[in-house]
């Protein structure tokens, strides 16, 4: 006997019926197949389809075409009384157009303000991160990019790559000044959610550690460098930037929890109950790898030379503090030590950088925050990306993939779609083709 497909069209007749005042909302979700038992179900218990208020307003928006939900959402159905079957719209960034989930459970994400970046890649990605770094050094402020200089303010550009990117991605953006008084913050935000909507809208809201509104300053003049170490601070800064996703988080935002570069942070960032976590990678990596070699050659030699040398880098890298200039070499050795052991780069765990990544993950499988994904960034150079594709085949995180999120610059994610032998190819092909006969 072949296969007989059955839709929530097939209820449709008799005494099913499309409420009358939803129906150009309803036939955009009627090609959702069914099994015959779900259908069994339906047919005797279904009187009337309708859509959410939800649904509704999604379509209306988004100024979706018609016949279709747009990427970005979830179609969902729900029983309410009076035997109605309700079709709604969820946001879930793991679906594409009417229903259908993206290709991969991973999803691509563009680090980038420059809307000329965002054009080509806008049909491949599901979400885009961005910070004031980003949309003020690399794009306004940056000739080259803003060509002719078009964009003058953050809201220019936000607005156009909004316009580019559709209802499929969400937008995370991250606050000018996370000490700022909370209703400027709180008012910096609503005007990004009633640019963006509530669907796509992501505020970003960075870990600040020892940093607070009195000695920020410190970082914007002078040496731009703190007299307190990284883990010489008062309790209340540690957990400034926890406290601020809570409040916003209450006041309707999805948070990006950001910042995020020791796994240790992990734990407790997943209590501030974020949207996205993260894992830096690029710069913690770098510095990993040139503390292994100074210890490395010092372990060699016992010249302190390579410890005053890490001193230095380490004061450079705010491992130590900027007053921290004559501490004790000891100290600098017991702190590379454990560097290189927590971060396991001599160990299969750690070799490619992605020690915190698989942490991350372990630690996200064991939360209960079911919608939260990791969002892996700072992701740069010839090896980084490889080495993460690796990762997301091993066998230990398949049932993650689907909470991962890469995100990078979008000409480094392009980059990755090429290799050498293209060359190659096409040069025997072009050739092949232009002596045709």
């Amino acid at each position: 006997m072949q296969t007989v497909n059955y839709s929530l069209a097939s209820l449709v007749g008799g005494e099913t019926q499309i409420i009358s005042s939803d129906e150009g909302y309803v036939r955009r979700a009627l090609h959702q197949n069914i099994s015959l038992n779900e259908y069994e179900f339906l047919k005797k218990t279904v009187r009337y389809i309708g859509a959410s208020d939800r649904f509704k307003d999604v379509i209306d928006l988004f100024k979706v075409p018609e016949g279709e939900t747009p990427a970005g959402f979830k179609i969902e159905y729900n029983m309410k009384e009076n035997q109605i079957l309700e079709i709604d719209l969820v946001r879930n960034i793991s679906y594409d157009k009417n229903g259908k989930k993206r290709p991969t459970k991973f999803i691509y994400s563009a680090d980038t303000a420059n809307p000329y970046e965002v054009e080509p890649i806008k049909n491949l990605i599901g979400n885009l991160t961005c910070n004031p770094g980003i949309i003020y050094d690399l794009f306004i402020n940056n000739p080259a990019a803003n060509i002719g200089n078009k964009f003058k303010t953050r809201n220019e550009v936000m607005k156009e790559i909004a316009d580019i990117l559709g209802p499929g991605c969400d937008i995370s953006v991250e606050v000018n000044n996370p000490f700022a008084d909370f209703n400027q913050i709180l008012e910096e935000a609503e005007e990004f959610r009633e640019m963006f909507s509530d669907y796509r809208m992501v505020i970003k809201i960075p870990h600040t550690g020892p940093v607070n509104a009195a000695n920020v300053g410190d970082l914007l003049v002078g040496d731009k460098r703190l007299s307190t170490r990284w883990n010489q601070a008062a309790t209340k800064d540690y957990l400034y930037g926890h406290n601020l996703a809570l409040k916003m988080k209450e006041h309707g935002f999805r948070v990006n929890y950001t910042l995020m570069f020791e796994p240790w942070q992990t734990g407790m960032a997943l209590q501030a109950k974020p949207y996205f976590i993260n894992s830096f990678v690029r710069q913690r990596f770098g510095v990993t790898t040139y503390i292994n070699g100074m210890l490395t050659a010092y372990q060699k030699t016992y010249d302190d030379r390579f410890l005053q040398e890490l001193r230095n880098f380490m004061i450079q890298w705010d491992i130590l503090s900027k007053d921290d200039q004559n501490v004790d070499l000891r100290l600098v050795e017991k702190i590379a030590r454990e560097t290189i052991e927590y971060r396991k780069i001599n160990e299969r765990e750690g070799f490619d950088g992605m020690d915190g990544v698989r942490h991350n993950l372990r630690m996200l499988r064991n939360s209960n925050l079911e919608d939260t994904r990791l969002i892996i960034c700072s992701i740069e150079g010839s090896r980084m990306y490889p080495e993460l594709d690796k990762l997301m085949t091993e066998d230990e995180f398949k049932d993650m993939t689907d909470r991962i999120v890469i995100t990078t610059e979008p000409s480094y994610l392009a980059q990755n779609t090429s290799a050498p032998q293209i060359i190659t190819y096409q040069r025997r092909f072009m050739n092949a083709a232009n002596g045709e006969k």
